[in-house]
C-alpha cells in the first residue's frame, strides 16, 4: 500500500505564521505560488503534493484514497497552524478541523466541492453537476485518462487555458491525477466520514472563512451557503471576476481574504513548529 510517510510537501517564504495549503485535484503544490509569494514576510507556508500529483508518489488505488491522505496530512502537523485548502483540498482540511480541531487554528475553505451538501439541500442543482460530469466519468470509466483530465479541466480550471496551450509535460502530470476524481466521491457525495452529522460542524470553534469565485458553478453557491449556515464560526467571501481556480488567477485579492481570516486569532506558533 501507498506509504502516507511518502508525501512530499515543500515550503514557502519565511514569516512567522504557519500555514498549512492543500491544493486542488489534477494540480500541485505550486499552486499557491502565488499565493506564498504575496504573503512570504508574514507566513511560512507548507504545501503538500497530494498522491499522483506532484512530487509525491503514485497511489497504488488500494485502499480509500481519502483516507490515504487524511493520514498523510496529520504527518505534517502536530501543533495549530492556519489550514487553506482549494478545492478537494478544502473538503480534506475541513475533515482535518472536524476531527483534529486542536489543529486547526483558523480554516479556509476556498471553493470546497462538497457537493454532499447541495444533496442535502438541493439535490436539483446537484443532479445537474452530476449530468454536467458525465463526459468525464465515461472518460474515466473508458481508460482514457487524457481525454478524462481534459473535460475536467475545462468544466473546473481557470476557464482561460486552452488545453491544446498547455504544456505537454503539464497535460501529461494532469492525466496522471484524474483517477483520484472517482476515488473521492464516497467523501463528496456521499460523506462518509459523517462530516454533516449537526454536532461535527456546529463543534468548530476557530474561525472559518468560506470563499468562492463570482464566475464560479452555480453548486458553488450553494456548497457554501450551506456550510454557512452549519457552521457557526463562519464568514464567507467571494472574489468578483474570479472562477474555480481562484488562488492561481486571482493571488491578490485572495491573500486579502485571508489577511483579515488570520486576523482574526493570534498567531501562537512560528516556523520552527512545522513539523
Amino acid at each position: 500500500m501507498t506509504d502516507p510517510a511518502s508525501l512530499y510537501s515543500r515550503s514557502f517564504g519565511h514569516g512567522p505564521r504557519t500555514v498549512l495549503a492543500l491544493h486542488c485535484t489534477i494540480a500541485h503544490s505550486g499552486a499557491w505560488r502565488g499565493v506564498a509569494t504575496e504573503m512570504e514576510d508574514e507566513i511560512t507556508m507548507l504545501a503538500p503534493d497530494m498522491f499522483s500529483h506532484g512530487r509525491s508518489p503514485d497511489w497504488d488505488e488500494t485502499g480509500d484514497f481519502s483516507d490515504l491522505m487524511n493520514n498523510a496530512i496529520l504527518r505534517l502537523i502536530d501543533r495549530p497552524m492556519d489550514v487553506v485548502g482549494h478545492s478537494f483540498g478544502a473538503v480534506l482540511a475541513l475533515r482535518l478541523a472536524a476531527e483534529h480541531p486542536q489543529l486547526v487554528r483558523t480554516l479556509t475553505l476556498i471553493e470546497p466541492v462538497f457537493f454532499a451538501v447541495a444533496m442535502q439541500d438541493t439535490p436539483n442543482d446537484l443532479a445537474r453537476e452530476q449530468e454536467a460530469m458525465r463526459p468525464v466519468n465515461d472518460a474515466l470509466e473508458a481508460g482514457d485518462r487524457e481525454l478524462a483530465a481534459r473535460l475536467f479541466n475545462r468544466a473546473w480550471g481557470d476557464g482561460l487555458t486552452r488545453w491544446p496551450d498547455l504544456r505537454e509535460e503539464t497535460r501529461a502530470a494532469m492525466a496522471r491525477g484524474i483517477h483520484v476524481l472517482p476515488a473521492s466521491n464516497s467523501v463528496l457525495y456521499e460523506d462518509r466520514p459523517g462530516l454533516l452529522r449537526p454536532e461535527r460542524l456546529q463543534a468548530l470553534t476557530m474561525p472559518v472563512l468560506l470563499m468562492r469565485g463570482g464566475k464560479s458553478a452555480e453548486i458553488m453557491t450553494t456548497v457554501i451557503d450551506g456550510l454557512a449556515r452549519r457552521i457557526p464560526q463562519s464568514e464567507t467571501g467571494v472574489v468578483e471576476g474570479a472562477g474555480h481556480m481562484l488562488p492561481i488567477t486571482h493571488p491578490q485579492e485572495t491573500v486579502s481574504h485571508l489577511r483579515h481570516q488570520f486576523a482574526r486569532i493570534a498567531d501562537s506558533a512560528g516556523p520552527e513548529d512545522v513539523a
